[in-house]
């Protein structure tokens, strides 16, 4: 009985030391070797825990992710004025993660773009399941609110939303992994708060419940197609 203890701290140690590991190394160049020494433990009993290095990083992603925040955390104040808010909300956050979570942001980045093709089948398989930013959720609030479009499923919508806005997001802090997305970077705060803001209209835009036109705005050929949020 008073082995498990032990064996839960150490796993819990191994696992925090192969984050930081990964996210310094990346999943190719990590050894599990060098991180078992740095802990001045056994390699096998690294694998002891986690069967594998695939195994280890897998672990290490999911604490990484579980770790970041998920849509429905915006603050009250934020979600009550809607979904198109809230989602800019985290956007104009996204340089935060590079404070505020430097290696679990590293290591969804690894994960996503820096892994070979079975282990990110592994890493959609448990983003499907268990959706730990909580997309469908938020998705669900929004259609709940009329703010979503009614005609599309909603694990489509979400599908959507992740897609996009994790594009987006990892564009936003790490430019150089998708050249061409943007012509131009963003220079300054101001430029940035545009480019965010014209990323929720075309969403908006996508998804977003359509406006009605006013009795005026179908004589000049115009529509309300923005919503009075900015």
């Amino acid at each position: 009985m008073s082995v498990q203890p032990r064996s839960v701290e150490k796993r819990a140690r191994i696992l925090a030391a192969a984050m930081r590991h990964f996210a310094e190394h990346g999943y190719e160049a990590a050894r599990v070797e060098d991180l078992a020494a740095g802990l001045r433990i056994a390699k096998g009993s690294v694998f002891q825990h986690f069967g594998s290095k695939e195994g280890l990083f897998l672990a290490a992603y999911r604490k990484a992710v579980e770790s970041l925040p998920r849509y429905l955390d915006a603050p009250p104040a934020v979600r009550a004025r809607g979904f198109f808010p809230t989602l800019r909300y985290w956007l104009e956050r996204t340089p935060h993660l590079l404070g505020e979570h430097l290696i679990p942001y590293r290591l969804t980045l690894i994960g996503n773009y820096g892994s070979d093709l079975l282990l990110r089948r592994e890493i959609n398989r448990y983003l499907a399941g268990e959706d730990p930013y909580g997309t469908v959720d938020f998705v669900r609030e929004g259609r709940a609110r009329g703010e979503l479009r009614g005609d599309v499923d909603v694990d489509l919508l979400a599908s959507i939303v992740e897609w996009t806005v994790e594009r987006f997001q990892d564009a936003l802090l790490a430019e150089e992994l998708f050249p061409g997305f943007f012509r131009r970077r963003p220079r300054d705060a101001a430029r940035l708060r545009l480019r965010i803001e014209q990323f929720v209209r075309v969403l908006e835009g996508a998804i977003g419940v359509r406006r009605v036109r006013s009795r005026r705005g179908a004589k000049s050929g115009k529509t309300r197609g923005r919503s009075d949020e900015t």
